[in-house]
């Protein structure tokens, strides 16, 4: 369930105190917890909501210093050269949070945007929106990556 926080949080520090909070609403809960459903999906989805409330009640305090640009990369650039998990976890944690919010849920979650935007209170169209945003940030973080890589290689 941790992995699950990270994905959420700016911080290791923020992604366990998302689990922590998280598992004391388990426990204080678990008397609700219905057996029609996996309990590992049911966790699952308290960490998930506890880490977007945690990201709506932080908001505030998340104040970027830089206006985003988007540039549009085509769909046939393609990364081939390997990233470790964490270098992937911290382009996701880079997010501006809804983008984070919604990349996580749609790409990782498999939620639908339709479910998206219920849980987000957003449109349906707001999250797809949101997604491909999030998707070409992505796109052109792993691409700088790989250029850093490859003039590290040829140097």
């Amino acid at each position: 369930m941790l992995v699950v926080s990270k994905r959420y949080a700016r911080t290791d520090f923020e992604a366990e105190d998302i689990l922590q909070d998280s598992f004391v609403k388990v426990f204080l809960y678990l008397k609700n917890f219905k057996s029609e459903c996996p309990l590992e999906f049911w966790i699952k989805r308290i960490v998930i909501n506890t880490a977007l409330k945690h990201q709506r009640t932080n908001r505030h305090l998340m104040v970027t210093d830089q206006e985003e640009e988007w540039e549009d990369v085509s769909e046939h650039d393609s990364i081939d050269s390997q990233f470790a998990y964490e270098e992937l976890l911290e382009l996701v944690r880079a997010l501006p949070p809804r983008y984070q919010a919604v990349f996580n849920l749609y790409a990782i979650e498999g939620f639908s945007h339709k479910e998206i935007g219920e849980m987000l209170d957003i449109t349906e169209s707001t999250s797809k929106s949101q997604y491909s945003r999030a998707r070409a940030s992505l796109r052109q973080a792993l691409l700088r990556l790989k250029q850093q890589y490859h003039e590290k290689v040829t140097g």
